[in-house]
Order: structure tokens, then C-alpha cells, then sequence
């Protein structure tokens, strides 16, 4: 009895604490590669092909990762496979007729930072897949590529809102 008391308080400790520092900046850990899409502009048809291409690549890189369990094993699929999504995106971007030239670099990529929620993601050089196009001077989305989170959000949603959970919450709510 004791010792599922100590635990219940520890897990609804760890839950207060988490809840009060969900305002601070939320560093995403060095191991997690991030994607980012740049839109060429701000106007409306330039952030609706922006979207566009985006939800292409999502599904792309969801096909490619699926299988990888590792950073390691996710670095090295996307390293072997950035012609062929060179390929991907020029076949895509002909599809839709948009005519903007755009690079893609996979490396280390600024990441300025940035609320979402209620939550602010620390600033700073994160790994990433980043794809700019035209003169990149539009709004960004941006996700983690790896782990998985934005690749199962295009896999189940259309939407642009992410859900944020607790484990801990969920954990209280499963056994209590």
C-alpha cells in the first residue's frame, strides 16, 4: 500500500511540475529531426502551394520512414533518397503548375523560435529536411520528421491542429 501510494505521488507530482513548466521554452531533443517547408511569399496562392507541397511531402517521407527505428537508420534513408525527392517534388510541383525553382538541405537549419499553444519551441540549429521555396520569404510549418509525429499526423488528419497529451494523465486516468 505504501509503495502505490509513494508512486500515485510521485506520478501526480510529475504532473503538477509538468503542467507549471509548460510555459517555459520546450527544447526538442537533439536525437529528433525536424522537417520545415518555407513558402516563397505570403500571398495567399504562395502559402495554398506552400500547403500543397508540404502534404506531398509529408506523405513521401512517410512512405521512406516508415520502417526506420533509429535516428540513425532515419538520417541515412533520407541521405539516400534526396534525389529521388528532388525527383518527387519537380514531378509535383509541374503537376500543380507552380513554376518556382526551390532547394532542399538536409543538415543542420536555423529554426526561429516559435509558439504554438501556449508552448514556445527553443530557437537554435536543429537537424532537418529543409525545403525552401522560390525566395523564401513566407511563413514556415514545420513538424518532427523523426520520430514520427507529423508523418502519423498526415497519415490521420487534415487538419493543421496538433493535440498535445499527457502520459502521466493518461496513466492516472488508465489505473485510478
Amino acid at each position: 500500500m505504501k509503495k502505490t501510494l509513494l508512486v500515485l505521488s510521485l506520478i501526480i507530482g510529475t504532473y503538477i511540475l509538468i503542467g507549471v513548466k509548460a510555459e517555459e521554452l520546450v527544447e526538442i531533443p537533439d536525437q529528433a529531426i525536424r522537417i520545415r517547408v518555407i513558402g516563397n511569399s505570403n500571398s495567399e496562392y504562395d502559402q495554398e502551394k506552400k500547403q500543397e507541397i508540404r502534404k506531398e511531402v509529408q506523405l513521401y517521407m512517410q512512405n521512406l520512414l516508415k520502417d526506420a527505428n533509429t535516428t540513425e537508420e532515419a538520417r541515412t534513408i533520407i541521405n539516400n533518397n534526396l534525389n529521388n525527392l528532388n525527383k518527387n517534388i519537380d514531378t509535383y510541383l509541374t503537376q500543380i503548375n507552380y513554376d518556382k525553382d526551390y532547394t532542399i538541405n538536409f543538415g543542420l537549419n536555423y529554426f526561429p523560435e516559435k509558439e504554438y499553444k501556449g508552448i514556445k519551441y527553443k530557437e537554435g540549429l536543429y537537424e532537418s529536411l529543409l525545403i525552401t521555396l522560390g525566395e523564401g520569404k513566407g511563413n514556415n510549418w514545420w513538424c518532427v520528421l523523426f520520430p514520427p509525429i507529423c508523418l502519423l499526423e498526415a497519415e490521420e488528419t487534415e487538419t493543421n491542429e496538433v493535440e498535445y497529451r499527457s502520459f502521466v494523465k493518461e496513466l492516472i486516468e488508465k489505473y485510478f
